[in-house]
């Protein structure tokens, strides 16, 4: 069988996936034809439900839900590691909704922890991730949400944080943020799609094990290539929650898209979720 599989140029992305596309474990009968985009990119193609396994934002999720389950392994949740909103200047908490402000795509995760903490907050315009620094710089922005690379390069560029979403979210919620997911399409069978979790997860215990193995496929794919930087990159994204939500994960992403319901950011979701469930009672949204 051959599946198409989708993820970002992003560190962690690569450093995931590198052993599986690369055949360096067994895959389990299964043909990966992959592709790398922009995780905004990502998200358009899973709207349409076009590819069979992708990673995509969990804000993108809620509206491609009927076509896909979350995969138990792959996804980027964590602490201390959301998107931030940054500015050329100064700016207080309680201007932000007059700003006009940079985002990385309207789907992204970032996007909506931005609607949830500001809703006021309208005033947007998408922009290539890696865009919105210069654009901040500019002028063409007052402000913008940094993700991935720049979240680890913005303060040498002279900008200055305004708000970190992620903090945010966290003393909120007292859940990790979930950001990314990897998603299976709902009409592959079950067996299959087991399978392509199973395969995720040894990719990322081969990286973890190899880890030099896998520094070539980053290099050649990352925005920002100081190995410092992709080291810190990974250390942030790639965690325990990457090999499975677990309890804790599932129980992250149904509070977040509880909240995102409640406050009619994203449209309600199916009744099943994830391929697989940590909770007793599979999906309670709450």
């Amino acid at each position: 069988m051959k599946l198409r599989l989708g993820f970002s140029p992003c560190p962690n992305d690569t450093f995931i996936f590198e052993a599986l596309v690369n055949k360096r474990i067994d895959t389990l009968g299964i043909d990966y034809d992959f592709f790398l985009a922009d995780v905004e990119e990502l998200n358009s193609l899973a709207l349409k439900g076009s590819v069979d396994v992708t990673k995509m934002s969990f804000h993108a999720y809620a509206y491609a839900a009927a076509h896909y389950l979350l995969l138990d392994s792959g996804g980027a949740l964590g602490r201390g590691n959301g998107p931030l909103l940054v500015s050329k200047k100064k700016i207080y908490p309680d201007e932000i909704e007059a700003l006009q402000i940079a985002i990385p795509g309207k789907y992204t995760t970032a996007n909506l922890l931005l609607s949830v903490a500001w809703p006021g907050a309208v005033k947007k315009k998408e922009y290539l991730f890696s865009d919105i620094p210069e654009v901040i710089l500019s002028g063409e922005a007052d402000a913008g949400l940094i993700i991935h690379e720049t979240r680890f390069t913005y303060m040498t560029m002279g900008l200055k944080k305004i708000a970190d979403l992620g903090e945010y979210w966290e003393s909120f919620s007292g859940m990790p943020i979930p950001l990314g997911a990897i998603v299976v399409r709902r009409d592959i069978p079950h067996d299959t799609a087991l399978k392509v979790n199973d395969t995720i997860r040894r990719s990322i215990e081969y990286a973890y094990k190899h880890p030099k193995a896998s520094v070539a496929f980053i290099k050649q794919n990352a925005q920002e290539i100081s190995e410092n930087v992709i080291h810190d990159h990974i250390g942030l994204y790639v965690n325990d929650f990457s090999l499975s939500l677990g309890v804790e994960g599932n129980m992250a992403v149904n509070k977040l898209f509880g909240i995102a319901m409640e406050r009619d950011v994203v449209p309600p979701l199916p009744d099943r979720i994830f391929l697989i469930s940590h909770l007793s009672g599979d999906n309670h949204i709450c």
